[in-house]
């Protein structure tokens, strides 16, 4: 299953709202992880679930892991993790299990990347593939309890692969 991902190569040019959060994390002098992950929503975070994001996060030393993911994401062919996605890709590429995309409607990011999965990867083929209305990056935030709906039918619809 793939839901709000692009898993990127770096041959295809990242929308260019990747690119701001990619500056921005690096600029940035503190990165404020509840707030980053409350505009990922279309519905917002309430103040409480906010400072949970920031709780494991006490002052600036703690925040390199989020300040440099997206930094680590490939934007070049020749960027450095560009090929482990490529191989990623390849293994995907014949994948004949089951697949599903969940994707939400209101990703800048990640919006359309559905696409790039059902085409390449043999066992999307006749998935009932899902867009979810009225949420942003952070799925699980917006619209979490139809998203675990929509995973339980899946895994229910799902034949145990044979041994």
């Amino acid at each position: 299953m793939a839901a709000n991902t692009r898993l990127p190569t770096g041959d295809v040019r990242m929308p260019d709202a990747f690119f701001v959060w990619q500056r921005f994390s690096q600029e940035v002098p503190e990165l404020p992880v509840g707030r980053i992950v409350r505009g990922g929503t279309a519905r917002g975070l309430d103040d409480v679930v906010a400072a949970a994001y920031d709780a494991p996060f006490p002052d600036e030393r703690y925040k390199e892991g989020p300040r440099q993911m997206p930094a680590l994401v490939p934007t070049r062919p020749d960027d450095p993790a560009a090929d482990a996605n490529r191989h990623a890709w390849d293994v995907l590429s014949v994948f004949d299990r089951p697949f599903l995309c969940a994707f939400s409607d209101g990703d800048p990011i990640t919006r359309g990347a559905d696409r790039l999965f059902t085409h390449a990867v043999p066992g999307a083929a006749a998935q009932d593939h899902v867009t979810i209305g009225g949420a942003g990056h952070f799925l699980q935030e917006d619209k979490g309890e139809e998203l675990a709906a929509v995973i339980v039918a899946f895994v229910a619809r799902t034949p145990s692969p044979s041994t």
